[in-house]
């Protein structure tokens, strides 16, 4: 069986019999040691490092990349592989129950891990590489077999993990689907068992909907805006540079990257130059122009270059103020480092995550307004606070929500620690990835109890109940806790006579 079909000529009725020869291959998958299954993620991350420089290729083809823009993603993804290969053996193995309990004394209880099954995963097209192959190698680890379709908006990498996947995996334990929006809908009508969307909520509504027909568990990432809350004792200049790299890295085009800034009015206008100052050091040192910097990103292709510019037209019809940028070229789909001031709610650019290489700063007074902003949009996937005043960033941290937040930084979050899962919350997103969370997301954590020597008759507690039972429930309904010290203790002293019944 191949691993990889091209159906993007719109013979979507092939997807079914691919789920249906791949998942009558998924139970043996489960039984694999950890050494086979950690062989196949070793496979993988090879071939994906054997292509390197095709890589390279298509991220300059797509969203204007430098070598090492893609080294950043390649890193994660080697990062990720080696952490589940030191790990996967200790996560595979049963996990006993924290502590016994009264009413299972004598008996052996733990969690057993085994593979969900079938795992989709649909990746967005803004770095197709880590995220579409990290979810994978968490789900190879788990057992899993796995069908990815990579985004058709980003065709040359989508073509190019084709390639990789059909090289690593010629017997298809993982295949790649290709194809556009009609594929997409073929996958979902399977019944997969475990399915990763990352991308916007709208889709992520469809995906969730189609995983309800079979019950399919899910791990959500889908974004949204994301605030950066600078307070008046941040360091200020140290916040502008950061969140200039954090907005303006891969063109804007980056899930964490924040949308819009909150700014304390103290510093608002200090920031806002800081802010203008970094972007050009960043992007146009020699005063060439952003456009010439062949470092700068672009936009990865028309539609949403003309959504972007769009949101800025909008804005600066209804009265925004044009900082820095503001400037297109639609034949490479350029468009400007561009800050924007002065912005209501009735404009787009506040309505919409921009994704793109343009921010926002708006100013505010008290710390209440910045809570009745952020809590008065969806939950963010990410949020961040600049600030020295320990008072300041605790009041911001438990007074809103987020998939995840950073103190004095931004864009640092994600895939950069494997002990740290990543996701949203809500719309923002639902589970979490990236080392034991992904292991865990497509694992059924069965519950397994063993029974133990017997300890007394069965008939004890079965109909009809003896009023001595019954007397023993009152005592457990009425009574004080039984302290876990204390039923620890029993249970060992359980454990030992039962040694003594085998």
């Amino acid at each position: 069986m191949s691993s990889v079909v091209d159906i993007r000529s719109g013979q979507a009725a092939h997807v079914r019999p691919l789920f249906d020869r791949l998942a009558a291959k998924a139970p043996d998958y489960n039984l694999t040691t950890a050494a086979q299954r950690i062989e196949k993620i070793r496979r993988l991350m090879a071939t994906v490092l054997k292509y390197r420089q095709e890589i390279y290729e298509t991220g300059k083809l797509e969203r204007g990349l430098t070598p090492p823009d893609m080294d950043g993603e390649l890193v994660m993804l080697k990062f990720e592989a080696e952490f589940i290969e030191r790990n996967l053996a200790k996560w595979m193995e049963p996990k006993p129950a924290e502590g016994p309990s009264l009413m299972t004394l004598g008996k052996k209880c733990y969690m057993h891990y085994e593979a969900k099954g079938m795992a989709l995963v649909l990746p967005s097209w803004n770095a197709p590489y880590v995220i579409g192959l990290l979810p994978t190698l968490g789900a190879l680890g788990a057992g899993n077999a796995v069908m990815l379709k990579p985004s058709e908006l980003a065709p040359h990498s989508s073509a190019l993990i084709a390639k990789i996947v059909k090289e690593a995996f010629p017997d298809g334990d993982v295949t790649v689907v290709e194809g556009g929006v009609e594929v997409s809908q073929a996958l979902l009508a399977c019944p997969f068992n475990h399915i990763f969307y990352i991308g916007n909520n709208t889709v992520g509504r469809i995906v969730m909907k189609a995983a309800a027909d079979h019950f399919a568990s899910v791990t959500l990432e889908m974004g949204g805006k994301n605030p950066s809350i600078v307070d008046a004792s941040a360091d200020v200049e140290d916040a502008a540079l950061k969140t200039s790299w954090g907005r303006m890295c891969n063109a804007g085009q980056a899930c964490i990257a924040p949308d819009y800034i909150l700014a304390h009015e103290s510093v608002i206008e200090r920031f806002t130059g800081a802010l203008v100052k970094e972007i050009t050091a960043m992007y146009n040192p020699d005063g060439k122009g952003f456009d010439k910097n062949p470092e700068f990103p672009r936009i990865i292709n028309a539609r949403h270059f003309e959504r972007i510019k769009a949101l800025v037209e909008d804005a600066k019809a209804k009265g925004a103020k044009i900082v820095m940028g503001g400037e297109y070229r639609a034949e490479d789909r350029y468009i400007a480092p561009t800050v924007v001031m002065n912005v209501t709610e009735d404009m787009k650019i506040m309505q919409e995550e921009i994704f793109g290489p343009v921010i926002v700063v708006k100013p505010w007074k008290n710390r209440d307004e910045v809570i009745k902003e952020i809590r008065g949009r969806d939950k963010p996937l990410a949020l961040y606070v600049f600030a020295k005043d320990k008072a300041a960033w605790e009041f911001f941290r438990n007074n809103t929500t987020s998939g995840s937040t950073v103190l004095n930084h931004n864009v640092v979050q994600s895939g950069t620690n494997p002990y740290i899962s990543f996701g949203g919350v809500n719309s923002s997103g639902i589970g979490r990835m990236v080392g034991h969370a992904t292991f865990l997301e497509c694992s059924n954590q069965r519950a397994v109890m063993e029974e133990g020597p017997a300890l007394m008759d069965p008939r004890d507690v079965f109909p009809p109940l003896t009023d001595k039972y019954k007397k023993q429930l009152t005592q457990l309904i009425e009574g004080k806790p039984v302290p876990p010290a204390m039923v620890k203790l029993i249970s060992g002293v359980v454990n030992v006579v039962g040694k003594f019944k085998k």
